[in-house]
C-alpha cells in the first residue's frame, strides 16, 4: 500500500511544510477522522505557540507537546459558519482583566475531551479575540457532539459559553480585525485541509487498483485517477515549496478545488467497483463517500465552495 507515496528524507534538519503535507496524506490515506482530530490539535498547538499569551505558552504548550493534555480549535464561526447571520455567535465583551463571552462556537473536535480550547469571540464594534480558553471556566460547557453523516467519531460539536470570563492573559490575538490572518496555525481553506482529501481519494485510488489486477476493466480509470492524484499531489507540494515556475502558480484555493472533486469521484468510483457490497454498512467504499462530503463543508472558502457547486452542475467558469 501507499506505493505511490515517496519517503521523507528529513536528514536531520526538520520537516518541512512539504514534508508535513505528506505525513497528512499519508495519514488520511489510513484513517480520516484520526488524522481530522491531529489537525485540530495541532491548530491549536500552533496558535498558541504564535499567540501573545506567555501563559499557555509556559503552561499549556509543554503538557500538549507530551501528550499529557489536548487542546483543539473553535475558530469556524470567525471565516465560513455561520457567516450569514446578523449577529456573531459568539460574542465578547470587554471588562476588567479581561472578557465576557456569551454564545457559542458550532463545531469544536474533541470539545467533551478537551482541557482547552483556542476559540474566536467578536466584540460589538466587529473586532475580534483569540483565546487559549480552559474548558473547566465557569460557563463553559461542550457537547453532546453532533450526529455527523462522517467523521462521527471525532466527536465534534458545539462549545457554549454563558457569562463565561477569560482573563487577559489567555488572550492569543486580538482585539483586532481579522484574527484569523494574524500569526499561523488553523488557517481555514489551507493546503492542510487539501491534503486530507487528497488522503481520502487515494485510500480509494488505492483500492481501485487492488480490485484492477482481478478486474481488467477497472484499469484504465484507476489510473486515470492516479495519474490525477499524483499531479495535484506535485501541485501542493511546489506551493509549499514555493519554488520558481514558468507556469501560473496554482493558488491554495486551486489545490483545493481540485482536491474536492478528486475525493468526491475517486470515493464514488470506488463504490461503483465494489458494487453493492460497498453500498452495506461496514465496507470502506461506503464510508470514504460520506467522508469524501465532509470536504464540502469544512473550511470551505465561498471561492472553493463555487467552484465546486459550479463542477457539479457541469458549469464552465
Amino acid at each position: 500500500m501507499f506505493e505511490w507515496f515517496a519517503p521523507v528524507e528529513l536528514g536531520g534538519q526538520g520537516w518541512t511544510e512539504a514534508d508535513l503535507l505528506r505525513g497528512y496524506v499519508k495519514l488520511a490515506a489510513a484513517c480520516l477522522t484520526t488524522t481530522f482530530v491531529i489537525t485540530q490539535r495541532s491548530g491549536a498547538m500552533q496558535r498558541i505557540a504564535a499567540g501573545q499569551s506567555d501563559v499557555a505558552r509556559s503552561e499549556v504548550l509543554p503538557h500538549l507537546i507530551t501528550g499529557r493534555t489536548f487542546a483543539t480549535v473553535g475558530i469556524s464561526h470567525l471565516t465560513t459558519s455561520r457567516q450569514h447571520l446578523s449577529r456573531p455567535v459568539l460574542q465578547a465583551a470587554e471588562t476588567e482583566g479581561g472578557y465576557i463571552l456569551n454564545g457559542y462556537s458550532p463545531w469544536v473536535t474533541g470539545a467533551e475531551a478537551a482541557q482547552h480550547v483556542v476559540v474566536g469571540a467578536t466584540l460589538a464594534d466587529g473586532r475580534q479575540i483569540l483565546v487559549c480558553l480552559p474548558t473547566n471556566t465557569p460557563g463553559v460547557s461542550a457537547g453532546p457532539a453532533a450526529e455527523l453523516v462522517g467523521l462521527a467519531a471525532s466527536r465534534t460539536g458545539p462549545l457554549r459559553c454563558e457569562q463565561a470570563f477569560v482573563e487577559s492573559r489567555w488572550g492569543l490575538a486580538g482585539p483586532g480585525h481579522g484574527v484569523m490572518k494574524q500569526g499561523v496555525g488553523a488557517r481555514t481553506g489551507g493546503s492542510q485541509t487539501s491534503a486530507l482529501a487528497i488522503g481520502l481519494a487515494s485510500a480509494a485510488i488505492d483500492f481501485l487498483k487492488q480490485q484492477s489486477v482481478q478486474r481488467g476493466d477497472l484499469s484504465e480509470p484507476g489510473e486515470a485517477l492516479a495519474a490525477e492524484r499524483n499531479d495535484l499531489l506535485a501541485g501542493m507540494l511546489h506551493l509549499a515549496d514555493r519554488t520558481e515556475s514558468n507556469e501560473r502558480p496554482l493558488t491554495s484555493n486551486d489545490i483545493r478545488v481540485r482536491a474536492n472533486s478528486l475525493a468526491l469521484r475517486a470515493s464514488q468510483a470506488a463504490l461503483a467497483a465494489a458494487k453493492g457490497a460497498g453500498y452495506i454498512v461496514g465496507h470502506p467504499a461506503g464510508r470514504w463517500c460520506r467522508e469524501a462530503l465532509f470536504f464540502l463543508v469544512w473550511s470551505c472558502p465561498a471561492p472553493v465552495l463555487q467552484a465546486n457547486l459550479c463542477e457539479l452542475a457541469c458549469i464552465q467558469e
